[in-house]
């Protein structure tokens, strides 16, 4: 990626991270850049209206610009437009986190993160990765939508850590495990990458992409209704898949 890219984006997740006005002299520190080389991604983030400077000495901090971009940018999201509201819907039916992720590669980023209203719940960073292939159910559905000469590939090539006593890392059973999750629509985290937490996956394509949606929270809570909360959650992308058009908001 282009350094200066880079520092642009660098720059406003400073800004997110500190959430107060920085001076030049801080934000090249904390970045860990030269002065000059920070002071040139401000003016430019200056003269577009970005970035503006409180008074002289006062210290720099993003304006509404970003957001009034960002606010329109999302409400054109075709994949937003075509599963905000069923993926609201079966947050607000089951009262936990329900997370949107899309596939790329060996990999996935959540798109869309929906908490539970509980002050103990599962919680997500949009932007960022799953954390693992073999520990999490959002891993094992992607492992699970992969062609079999695919996945026999990426399955022994994997390392398999054991973040939690309940962790598979025989690749023998991880395969097992996802044979099964193919078989009934959905794949479980069983308290495999943090202890106390479940999760529930399921994958859907669309314009040949694959997506995946996850249930999430508390295993006191989600265990109980595991079969409910799969029912809804398979039917919930079966309904993604074969939607012709998007859900407008």
């Amino acid at each position: 990626m282009s350094k200066i890219v880079e520092r642009v984006l660098d720059l406003l997740e400073l800004f997110a991270t500190e959430k107060r006005p920085l001076s030049l002299s801080e934000i090249a520190k904390l970045q860990g850049i030269a002065v000059s080389s920070c002071h040139d991604v401000l003016q430019a983030m200056q003269a577009r209206g970005y970035i503006y400077e409180l008074a002289p000495r006062a210290g720099y901090y993003p304006t509404q610009r970003l957001r009034l971009l960002g606010e329109v940018i999302s409400e054109n999201d075709p994949v937003i437009a075509r599963a905000d509201l069923l993926l609201r819907s079966l947050r607000d039916t089951l009262d936990e986190t329900v997370l949107l992720a899309k596939v790329s590669g060996h990999n996935a980023i959540y798109l869309l993160a929906f908490e539970a209203s509980h002050p103990l719940r599962f919680m997500v960073d949009v932007g960022q990765p799953i954390r693992s292939l073999h520990a999490t159910s959002a891993g094992k559905a992607l492992l699970g939508s992969l062609e079999d000469a695919e996945l026999d590939t990426c399955l022994k090539s994997l390392k398999l850590p054991a973040a939690t006593p309940n962790t598979l890392t025989s690749r023998t059973a991880l395969r097992e495990d996802i044979e099964k999750g193919r078989t009934s629509g959905w794949f479980l985290n069983d308290e495999e990458s943090m202890e106390g937490v479940t999760t529930i996956s399921a994958s859907f394509r669309w314009n040949t992409a694959v997506y995946i949606v996850t249930v999430a929270g508390p295993s006191a809570r989600v265990r109980p209704r595991l079969g409910h909360a799969a029912g809804l959650l398979t039917s919930l992308c079966q309904m993604l898949e074969m939607r012709p058009e998007p859900l407008r908001r």
